[in-house]
């Protein structure tokens, strides 16, 4: 029998999260968080974290373990679900890990390397291009200097091109060769599953649950968080939209209709970084039976009973 993680992606609104719980309480096993802001203790509702009645009877880890406030990357969530994958597996024999985040499966799955700390300098003098010259000539550099990255980063987001390039030219390498070599071998064997439905099944679930979260607070999540705006932390769907709405920039029906659109888009994005790994095994969430099968026949742990 081998030591097995499973990891479980798939795009926002899918249902990783019922499906995570069936399948770590079919083997009595426990789930690292793989969402890159459900780690933030401040904003459950926001980024659709596990309710307390949902995580009953299966541990989840790396979850609301941080604030907002703190800087946290793909390279220490590697490193922290490494420390805890090889202590739970002294007493598990298949693990789980489930969310969304792109790179921090990536991180966990074939490694990262430690960036290193950027020039304050350097980063003042790339804010102050963006001011004078606008995004398109960051963009322009970015292109020039990491093509590869180019065509993955959110050309849209300012901080995301900007950090690439102040690692490209910190370093003088492009920035996705930093991210993605060398790979590294783990000493463990990882399944991974991803989960998707049709895409109007998919688009309905996230308007409805964006609407299900204004419901639960989301609201007032962020209009407590308004101050803190400028976090990289709050820099997502949902928080960006909301604020937007107190700056008076809309009102709060349009903000809701752009958090949906939005969460559509990021889901097609999720789905098209996902659809490039050749070692996702795909199934709808509802396929719990097959997932299982899989899990036995890769790994040969039975199903605990």
């Amino acid at each position: 029998m081998t030591k097995t993680m499973v990891v479980i992606a798939g795009p926002t609104g899918v249902g990783k999260t019922k499906t995570g719980i069936e399948l770590a309480r079919a083997y009595n096993s426990e789930i690292i968080s793989a969402d890159s802001r459900q780690i933030y203790k401040e904003i459950p509702i926001g980024t659709a974290a596990p309710t307390q009645e949902e995580r009953a009877g299966v541990l989840h880890h790396l979850m609301g373990t941080h604030s907002v406030f703190d800087d946290y990357n793909a390279f220490e969530f590697e490193q922290d679900a490494l420390a805890l994958t090889e202590t739970f597996f002294q007493k598990r024999d298949v693990l789980f890990m489930v969310g969304g985040s792109m790179m921090y499966m990536d991180a966990y799955c074939h490694g990262i390397d430690e960036l290193p700390s950027i020039d304050p300098q350097l980063r003042l003098d790339l804010m102050e291009q963006l001011e004078t010259d606008g995004l398109e000539a960051l963009r322009l550099q970015l292109k020039q200097l990491d093509p590869v990255f180019y065509t993955q980063v959110d050309l849209k987001n300012p901080k995301r091109v900007i950090h690439a390039l102040e690692i490209c030219l910190m370093t003088g390498q492009p920035y996705s060769l930093l991210r993605t070599n060398p790979r590294k071998e783990r000493p463990f064997k990882i399944i991974r599953i991803g989960l998707n439905r049709d895409r109007a099944e998919l688009y309905d679930r996230i308007n409805d649950r964006v609407l299900e979260m204004m419901g639960k607070g989301l609201e007032q999540e962020a209009r407590a968080l308004i101050d803190h705006q400028h976090l990289n932390a709050l820099n997502t769907v949902g928080f960006k939209e909301l604020f937007a709405c107190y700056n008076g920039e809309y009102d709060l029906d349009r903000a809701i209709e752009l958090i949906q659109r939005n969460s559509r888009h990021y889901a097609k994005k999720q789905l098209s970084w996902f659809n490039r790994n050749p070692e996702i095994h795909w199934f709808h969430p509802s396929a719990i039976h097959d997932m299982l099968e899989l899990i036995e026949r890769e790994s040969g742990a039975l199903v605990h009973k």
